[in-house]
């Protein structure tokens, strides 16, 4: 059969890229063309675009590109027509997936989303368009199913990809790693920066200026695969100070302590069981748009599964040096580690298990057979 992925950003291109292997396991005869990124093409298949080429992020950086999603969107319309899939699967991505979807539905596809827009988190008027233009929904996080009931639309949880993506890594010990990358026995930090030029450029000097405070610590940026060293460069000005790109997993298993900028890290970082700070800053723009129309008590996703706080979060203001490093002596003490621990398996337990990405191309497989 004939499957059409449409996923952008890293976690897309990483949930697509299991889900694709999966497809495959399940039907030898899957021919599958996608929108995504190095790992999506590493598993098989067709890229028709990749993620880097249309990576945007906050209202102000959308309106100066409007001009190249549109003509992404038509480019999108025209090769689905061409390829006649016997499904399309969107994952996560909405502003660009829900327009194709709209016109898809219209056009007689059979329409999947894997990983829910986050209309729980904002404009929740567009479960209406979800529920008119989407068939089936397999969803990642506990309380999205509830929410959508709410709303009438009955959708699938299927557990967390993160849970599988993590279990099945090659795992690399530690003396090994910290050899390879000449990090030598300090107790290492972790920086999560994000994957944009635009939220790395605003949130990496904040992290690294609290470099000199802790000489007997070493502070390792985790390098976005969307992005090359000679971007993270300039803000480098400490020897205490290391890099090492695409290896975000292998860095977390061996860390002490993370400072994360808000996304779905924030969820890797609690699997890894690594105490963390939540941090986010966008323009000033953006963020006054963002807090009148999002309406959730919190921004990281372990909080928000856990519903309570679990994880500190610095926003805008808030994220700066003096209260960087007191949260960050924190999660350094002991005993608040100790409950951070306890709290991070029991995410885990909510998150659903094993599976993910097996039963979800299971459920889209029999769907379309049927």
């Amino acid at each position: 059969m004939k499957y059409y992925i449409v996923a952008g950003e890293a976690s897309g291109d990483l949930h697509g890229s299991n889900l694709l292997k999966a497809l495959k396991a399940i039907d030898a005869d899957a021919n599958i063309r996608f929108w995504g990124g190095d790992l999506m093409l590493a598993a098989g298949g067709t890229l028709v675009k990749h993620y880097k080429e249309r990576a945007f992020m906050g209202f102000i950086e959308v309106i100066t590109n409007l001009n190249k999603i549109y003509k992404d969107i038509s480019f999108c319309k025209t090769d689905i027509s061409k390829f006649k899939p016997d499904v399309i699967i969107f994952i996560d991505n909405s502003g660009f997936n829900l327009r194709i979807a709209k016109w898809a539905k219209q056009e007689g596809f059979r329409t999947n989303y894997y990983i829910s827009p986050q209309v729980w988190a904002s404009r929740a008027s567009r479960v209406k368009d979800i529920k008119r233009d989407i068939d089936n929904m397999y969803v990642i996080l506990p309380f999205v199913k509830p929410f959508y009931k709410l709303h009438g639309y009955d959708v699938t949880f299927v557990g967390h990809p993160l849970i599988d993506a993590i279990a099945n890594r090659e795992q690399v010990g530690e003396f090994k790693f910290r050899e390879t990358h000449q990090l030598g026995d300090k107790p290492i930090i972790a920086l999560l920066p994000g994957s944009r030029k635009q939220e790395i450029t605003k949130m990496l000097s904040v992290m690294l200026s609290l470099v000199d405070k802790y000489p007997d610590h070493q502070f390792v940026i985790a390098g976005a695969p969307s992005q090359d060293f000679s971007f993270y460069e300039p803000f480098i000005k400490s020897n205490n100070v290391k890099f090492i790109a695409n290896k975000t997993y292998d860095l977390l298993s061996v860390s002490t302590a993370a400072l994360v900028t808000s996304g779905t890290a924030t969820l890797e970082t609690a699997l890894f069981k690594v105490p963390q700070v939540v941090c986010y800053k966008g323009s000033n723009v953006s963020y006054q748009i963002a807090k009148r129309i999002i309406t959730l008590k919190y921004i990281s996703l372990v909080n928000l599964v856990m519903d309570r706080e679990v994880v500190t979060e610095l926003i805008q203001n808030d994220f700066n040096k003096k209260r960087l490093k007191k949260e960050l002596d924190k999660i350094l003490d002991t005993e608040t580690r100790k409950k951070l621990f306890l709290d991070y398996y029991e995410l885990e337990k909510k998150l659903g298990g094993k599976g993910a990405s097996k039963k979800t191309a299971k459920l889209i497989y029999d769907s379309i057979k049927s």
